[in-house]
């Protein structure tokens, strides 16, 4: 298949599988016909969730070992059980991460997390009418996070301050206050 900009992947190795991800060597052909290889990580796409309960975002702080210190994130997880919707996926998330459902998820939008290397697809959604349940964490840091209501309106202090650096939680936040502040 070729894009737009005439390139094409010709080949493709797996050169690690390592359970959810994969890494892969890809040959790819160039508009002028030169062959070249390009390193991919396969993941299988992710969703988003912005719980919010009276202007407040129910957010989690958990340990990452990537960065090496605890992250003040919101609600995420990959999408790893075939078939299943973003939208389940989303309510699954939030009941195991910090006890709720929602009555109510809208779509804030898709976006790549880092498309220079990786083809993970994330889907973004705001939950509200959130009904709490049983937390049910799956993973050793999901046992250990803490849950904190962080008022939306903090949020540009939080990021200027530093102690808010994760990406998907930066924009999910920013949609999600520009969203509730227009509907």
């Amino acid at each position: 298949m070729t894009d737009a900009a005439g390139f094409r992947v010709v080949g493709s190795d797996t050169l690690c599988d390592a359970g959810f991800l994969q890494l892969a060597r890809l040959r790819v052909e160039g508009a002028d016909g030169q062959e070249f290889d390009r390193h991919v990580v396969h993941h299988p796409g992710a969703v988003v969730v912005v719980p919010v309960i009276d202007g407040d975002a129910l957010l989690v702080r958990q340990w990452r070992v990537a960065t090496g210190r605890v992250l003040l994130e919101v609600p995420a997880g990959k999408r790893d059980v075939d078939g299943e919707e973003p939208i389940t996926t989303a309510n699954r998330e939030l009941e195991e991460e910090i006890g709720y459902f929602a009555h109510r998820l809208d779509k804030l939008c898709e976006f790549y997390n880092s498309p220079g290397f990786c083809d993970e697809y994330t889907h973004l959604f705001l939950a509200t009418e959130l009904e709490e349940r049983t937390r049910a964490a799956v993973s050793h840091e999901e046992a250990a996070m803490t849950i904190e209501r962080v008022p939306l309106d903090r949020v540009d202090d939080l990021i200027a301050a530093g102690e808010l650096v994760d990406a998907k939680s930066i924009i999910g936040l920013l949609l999600a206050r520009e969203f509730l502040a227009t509907r």
